[in-house]
């Protein structure tokens, strides 16, 4: 009985030494994933930590606003335009649907307005003058989105249609005929084009970990649709994230890519379909946490 006593004795006092070692949400194994796909890369390596299903095609809505963002930022970055330049919003890009600002057509915003609006809020109007005004047409925009794909090395799956993800019924009746077909992508491209936009423009996290931005003269503010920001608080808040992008479409669900450094460690996050847009940030804190974790080495 004395020996018995002695060993539960031992075992306690090792939990309680893991426990003050590591946080009781790190204490897990490769975790079960309720979403179409997810993929986990750790950021500065390039390495896939855990992949279900990443290869899989489907329509990403507003994820792949990131590589308009990435198009925006490089415009800027090469001098082709500034932040302080005003867009015009045309016919078209004040009617599509999804989310969106209401902007009329005729008004006139700065690019650093409509970025902002469209990184933290996923405004699709925004998207499409911030297109229209660095491609000239939405269509020359999209064919540099492609290209783009392809020179960072994401797979013949994703392919761009438009600069917002929406499908074709929610682009309105002004929609040019030649924007036509629904975008696609993998999980794992996500998980690409996440990376390289960090990589190349660290900046994008102090516009995407924004919790709140505003269109002043139209006197509206834009809470951000990423729950899991640390600076929000509340139950989905997950210590260190700071982005990225949420989407969702009503044939594949909800969608988010989510980015987290901890102790300087940055993890990238993507979960494909899930059925709500709670359980989306609920698979993605399963991802970093097992991710944070060190089960995956």
């Amino acid at each position: 009985m004395r020996i018995w006593w002695k060993r539960a004795g031992m075992l306690l006092a090792l939990l309680v030494i893991i426990y003050m070692g590591v946080k009781p949400d790190m204490l897990i194994g490769k975790p079960g994933i309720k979403a179409e796909s997810a993929v986990l890369m750790d950021f500065s390596t390039g390495k896939i930590l855990l992949d279900f299903n990443g290869s899989e095609e489907l329509a990403p809505a507003g994820i792949s606003k990131l590589m308009t963002e990435l198009l925006v930022m490089e415009a800027v970055m090469n001098g082709e335009v500034r932040w302080d330049d005003p867009v015009n919003v045309s016919l078209y890009a004040s009617s599509v649907g999804g989310t969106q600002l209401a902007l009329k057509e005729g008004e006139k915003f700065t690019v650093q307005e409509l970025f902002q609006t469209m990184a933290v809020y996923s405004a699709n109007d925004a998207a499409v003058a911030l297109a229209e005004h660095i491609g000239g047409t939405e269509q020359s925009f999209v064919q540099k989105m492609n290209e783009k794909s392809s020179e960072i090395g994401m797979s013949p799956d994703t392919i761009f249609t438009n600069s917002t993800g929406l499908s074709e019924n929610q682009l309105g009746p002004n929609r040019p005929e030649l924007i036509q077909g629904q975008t696609t992508m993998t999980a794992t491209d996500a998980c690409k084009l996440a990376q390289y936009l960090i990589e190349n423009h660290p900046d994008i996290l102090n516009v995407s970990s924004q919790t709140q931005v505003s269109i002043h003269q139209k006197g509206i503010y834009m809470s951000n649709t990423n729950w899991m920001l640390s600076s929000i608080g509340g139950p989905y808040a997950y210590d260190g994230n700071d982005g990225l992008k949420t989407g969702y479409d009503q044939n594949t669900g909800y969608h988010f890519v989510g980015t987290a450094e901890r102790d300087g460690k940055r993890l990238i996050s993507v979960v494909f379909g899930t059925e709500s847009r709670e359980s989306r940030f609920n698979e993605t804190r399963k991802l970093l946490n097992y991710g944070f974790s060190g089960s995956n080495q």
